[in-house]
């Protein structure tokens, strides 16, 4: 890993541009979430996900079973 001042190494580099690309992702989906709450108001009970179903899901891509 480079210190302090240093350039970063070829790799290091593209995998700080990826991380970076993957939490501007993650914005953009949050802040669209955001300002489609703002312009309709919050979703009815049936469009929503438990939040039971989510980590289930989550655990599951976790554990390699859902791609």
């Amino acid at each position: 890993m480079s210190q302090p001042g240093m350039e970063l190494e070829p790799d290091e580099a593209q995998a700080l541009r990826a991380w970076a690309a993957d939490e501007r992702a993650r914005a953009d989906s949050l802040a669209a979430a955001l300002e489609q709450i703002a312009a309709n108001g919050l979703p009815t009970d049936e469009e929503c996900v438990a939040w039971e179903e989510i980590r289930e899901l989550a655990l599951a891509r976790l554990d390699g079973r859902v791609p």
